[in-house]
């Protein structure tokens, strides 16, 4: 089999609330989903017009069965999704009240995808995969860990370029330092780094306990050196999420800003995961890194000014036409 991108890592049932504005307490009713960073990149993936597969676990429940179905009607390939007798499909129920407060529970007990195994990486066709995609929570425990550490140094080896996503969720990891310590040792194995100024800074910095506990944002000049520090150190493309200020990546010594789309927002959640899809699609057309960053942005505008994740996230005719709207990128 040959396909565009292999992601791997949680799977959930989402719960977005239906009103928005409301305090948590509040909420009356919730719009199902599906999600989980690694998924959400699939999907966008394939809206875009990919071939990807989703490489997680879920429970032998109804939630997992659909989790299965939602993915299989997106056109995401799911005959390597295990099913985990005993285990139970995770969960995250979310509250929307923009622009600013999108208060998010995860419900990750001894979740299903945590407990993927190399025997079933095995099974991958990853000599046919032009791209894998990682995530950093996958890191945090369990056979996820070691799966992902096994995909990354095997891609090595089939030419196939390694993205990861830092996706920082600070409740799936034992201790502050954690985060970084798992990081640092997987990054080196990786082709694209993609994370927000906080997940860089939780992943670089010796000091990421206020980071982590969401009490400050990053010190950015701290940060800058410490992204500039890892990009020399590394053979790989930094990309550097910074909100409305846009992207910065850091390539060969050097590095670049691609703006971003200035719109209302109505929910965060899901926007990194719209980026995400979108650079890798930008990556796959060979479009170069400013162009594909351009692309990606405007996944993550749009995810932004809609309601819910995976359903937020762009088809490519959508995101040409806002493209068009704003003023199309250079393509390379």
């Amino acid at each position: 089999m040959t396909v565009d991108l292999i992601t791997v890592g949680r799977v959930s049932l989402d719960l977005f609330a239906l009103d928005i504005g409301a305090e948590f307490h509040d909420i009356t009713g919730f719009e199902t989903g599906v999600g989980g960073s690694p998924v959400n990149i699939a999907i966008g993936a394939s809206r875009l017009g990919l071939k990807s597969i989703a490489f997680t676990a879920v429970g032998d429940d109804p939630v997992g069965e659909f989790a299965r179905h939602f993915l299989a009607n997106e056109n995401v390939i799911t005959d390597y999704i295990p099913v985990k007798r005993g285990r139970r499909t995770g969960m995250a129920v979310v509250g929307v009240q923009p622009p600013d407060r999108f208060p998010l529970l995860f419900y990750r007990e001894n979740a299903a995808d945590v407990h993927l195994t190399i025997e079933e990486a095995k099974k991958l066709p990853l000599a046919g995969a032009r791209a894998l995609s990682l995530s950093g929570t996958a890191l945090s425990r369990g056979g996820a860990h070691d799966v992902s550490l096994y995909l990354a140094e095997r891609s090595r080896s089939h030419g196939v370029t390694t993205f990861i996503d830092l996706d920082l969720r600070p409740d799936q990891w034992a201790h502050p330092l954690a985060f970084g310590l798992h990081l640092r040792r997987a990054l080196p194995l990786c082709d694209v780094i993609i994370g927000t100024e906080e997940e860089f800074h939780a992943a670089l910095s010796p000091t990421p306990e206020a980071v982590m506990k969401g009490e400050s944002g990053a010190d950015l000049k701290q940060l800058q050196r410490l992204v500039r520090d890892c990009a020399d150190k590394l053979d790989a493309v930094l990309v550097l999420k910074r909100g409305e200020r846009g992207v910065r990546l850091y390539e060969n010594g050097s590095y670049f800003d691609a703006p971003g789309y200035p719109v209302e927002i109505v929910n965060t959640v899901g926007a990194g995961d719209g980026f995400a899809s979108g650079l890798i699609y930008g990556w796959a057309q060979g479009w170069g890194w400013e162009a594909a960053a351009r692309f990606a942005n405007a996944c993550g505008a749009l995810v932004v000014s809609r309601h819910g994740c995976a359903r937020a996230l762009p088809h490519r005719r959508e995101v040409e036409a806002f493209i068009r709207d704003r003023g199309s990128p250079k393509h390379e």
